[in-house]
């Protein structure tokens, strides 16, 4: 199998469904054999994700439990300070992660945030650890300025495709999505962009979300694909649960149609059983979140997690 042949940024709808629609072995088989081409199948990356600044977000994501428009049990706080943010990125590092992400309830990053945001970067670095970022939408200067501190990745999620997009927030739109991975890209920040499953949409929007991101000038570096998880007192709480083997197609179309990013099994896994995760690994993820929390959902046990990884002889990078 030539690897030069596989990356490709030019898939039309019309193949990506094909691929989704195979019979689930022979979606698996194809799926597994370019994540071998590319991967060593029995290592996974590892990040840990820590809010630092917690509600109060003024977009009105339908799935999200810190915007200021819903009635959750998630509370206002201020920024962390930056001593705390450390020593939670040196406990991270020290529970196995390679990459510590921190996330603001922002709907973009301001210039007066972005002093202390420079100076978290250059101390998580110092701790030998990757440092990712997602603090909403980016200027061309900020994004420069987030390299300079030695960013490494940004994430900005696209969540699903453009045309149902607006049933899932309306206070931007997709292109402002784009716009702000242009930014991160021509800044030389790796990208980190995924999206959610359960938001209510279609398998058509599931397949167009992969379309999108599988036909941008350069790939994604990491893709998270979310399951989503139902907040009480959002607008999405009590939505129709993701059947399993279709949250898995979408790992494994991800691998086909991006086969040297890193496709990251992230929100929801509390819910998925091992099995389900173990699959998910056969089909192409290979990063989790390691983690109680993410954000302000809940995540899965590290103590669960490390013995399902040791039960499939699974090694962290």
């Amino acid at each position: 199998m030539n690897k030069k042949l596989n990356i490709r940024h030019d898939w039309t709808f019309t193949e990506l469904k094909s691929l989704y629609d195979l019979p689930f072995n022979d979606l698996l088989w194809y799926s597994h054999q370019l994540h071998r081409k590319y991967h060593d199948p029995n290592k996974i990356q590892i990040s840990t994700l820590m809010s630092i600044k917690t509600g109060g977000c003024p977009e009105d994501c339908k799935y999200c439990s810190q915007s200021i428009r819903y009635q959750t049990e998630v509370e206002l706080e201020n920024t962390l300070p930056i001593s705390e943010v450390i020593q939670q990125a040196k406990e991270a590092k020290k529970l196995g992660a390679s990459r510590f992400c921190m996330g603001a309830a922002w709907r973009n990053l301001s210039d007066s945030n972005l002093k202390k945001i420079l100076e978290m970067i250059h101390e998580v670095k110092k701790l030998n650890l990757e440092t990712c970022m997602t603090l909403g939408m980016l200027k061309k200067d900020q994004a420069v300025e987030l390299k300079s501190a030695g960013l490494d990745f940004y994430n900005h999620n696209l969540d699903t495709s453009e045309e149902y997009y607006s049933r899932v927030v309306t206070t931007r739109n997709y292109q402002d999505r784009l716009d702000t991975l242009d930014n991160v890209r021509n800044a030389g920040i790796k990208v980190c962009c995924g999206g959610i499953i359960g938001l209510g949409e279609e398998t058509e929007d599931r397949i167009k979300l992969i379309n999108v991101l599988a036909n941008l000038e350069e790939h994604p570096e990491s893709v998270p694909i979310n399951m989503l998880v139902q907040v009480k007192g959002t607008p999405f709480y009590k939505n129709k649960k993701v059947d399993g083997f279709d949250f898995i197609r979408v790992i494994a179309l991800s691998r086909i149609a991006m086969p040297k990013s890193c496709v990251r099994l992230s929100a929801g896994r509390d819910s998925m059983n091992d099995e389900m995760q173990a699959l998910c690994f056969f089909a192409g993820a290979n990063s989790i979140f390691y983690g109680d929390e993410l954000l302000t959902t809940k995540n899965s046990p590290i103590n669960h997690d490390k013995n399902l990884l040791k039960k499939l002889k699974i090694s962290s990078i």
